[in-house]
């Protein structure tokens, strides 16, 4: 049995739109998460060790209001396209595009005021809670009323994501949760005792900015091999690498299928990553410096966190040999990714 609970938190200031936050409290036998209608937020996500211990394995902030301020994505719905597009343009039906470039020459996340800055109309459900917004026609340059509907289910272990979105106009979409975990617990110093692995045959090289040079790259005999599971500290040594901020490309197909695994054997943590999503960008927390103090005034330092982000592929829109990124009118977008967290 799953419980719901849900709680007033306080008011967006007028200035910044206004509205009323709210948390909503999924709870299961072994796992608890808290959900902010701001940005879709997992604000906390308490698992059990292997000696039924709680423990909180997502960053961010003690407050709601900590998310109002500038922060890296910690735990939020990203959109409407998550990772980057080059040049923050495309075209669509032969129309340009231009998007507000957030991230150097390029857009990232949506742009400056993305899915994860905005209110969502929450519903309850009897395991979890739906989320609904619409994107209006122009909204950081996109093309079209989009209706977005993200979906949190859960259910024992496993925590449900769903995606829905519909548009007017042909537009650009791939939705995420951008989610930094911690399978110690959120505020130990790294990730280096984590155990990774990703069911990916490829990735995808990037420029210098991050933008995928085209090339889809064999992962054989390089560093982004993780289809055996490697420990994190010493594979990053071994190769050389200051961190991943890549997307390893999944098989294709629209069917559930586990993609990823991190465990943490220390205290017997493990979460594996299921999702019908053709990419996953697996992300070390490499821009985490130590500026930032999250959850108990700990300072979020570099490799303290990982995400495990399923997706389409970046830029995929200016990428014709990507998976699809367009969504046109009359179809719906539905993706689902599943979080399966146990002990042992």
């Amino acid at each position: 049995m799953t419980e719901v609970k849900r709680e007033a938190c306080g008011q967006v200031p007028r200035e910044r739109g206004g509205g009323a936050v709210e948390k909503f409290v999924l709870k299961s036998d072994s796992v608890k998460v808290e959900i902010l209608s701001l940005g879709c937020i997992i604000a906390a996500l308490e698992t059990k060790d292997r000696d039924g211990a709680f423990s909180d394995v997502v960053l961010g902030f003690d407050t709601w209001e900590g998310y109002t301020r500038k922060h890296p994505f910690f735990g939020t719905v990203v959109g409407r396209v998550a990772n980057r597009i080059a040049k923050g343009r495309f075209s669509v039906d032969g129309k340009e595009y231009q998007l507000f470039c957030n991230n150097g020459p390029n857009s990232l996340h949506g742009g400056a005021q993305g899915f994860d800055k905005v209110l969502w109309s929450p519903q309850v459900l009897p395991n979890g809670v739906c989320f609904f917004r619409l994107s209006p026609d122009g909204e950081e340059g996109y093309p079209g009323d989009l209706k977005v509907w993200v979906t949190y289910t859960l259910s024992g272990g496993e925590l449900a994501i769903n995606y829905r979105a519909q548009t007017s106009k042909t537009t650009p979409i791939s939705l995420t949760n951008h989610a930094y975990f911690n399978l110690a617990g959120q505020g130990s110093r790294d990730i280096y005792d984590h155990e990774i692995s990703i069911e990916a045959d490829s990735y995808l090289p990037v420029d210098d900015t991050k933008i995928p040079t085209g090339e889809v790259a064999s992962v054989q005999g390089t560093g982004f091999d993780l289809r055996q599971p490697v420990e994190l500290g010493k594979h990053l040594q071994k190769f050389h690498l200051d961190g991943f901020d890549h997307n390893f490309c999944l098989q294709q197909a629209q069917t559930r299928r586990l993609v990823a695994r991190a465990r943490h054997p220390p205290t017997g943590r493990s979460m594996e990553v299921h999702t019908t999503q053709p990419g996953i960008q697996f992300y070390t927390g490499n821009n985490l410096d130590g500026s930032l103090k999250g959850k108990g005034a700990v300072a979020y330092a570099k490799h303290s966190a990982f995400c495990l982000e399923t997706q389409n592929w970046p830029d995929a829109v200016n990428q014709p040999h990507f998976p699809n990124a367009l969504l046109r009118p009359g179809e719906e977008y539905n993706h689902t990714t599943w979080l399966v967290f146990s002990a042992a």
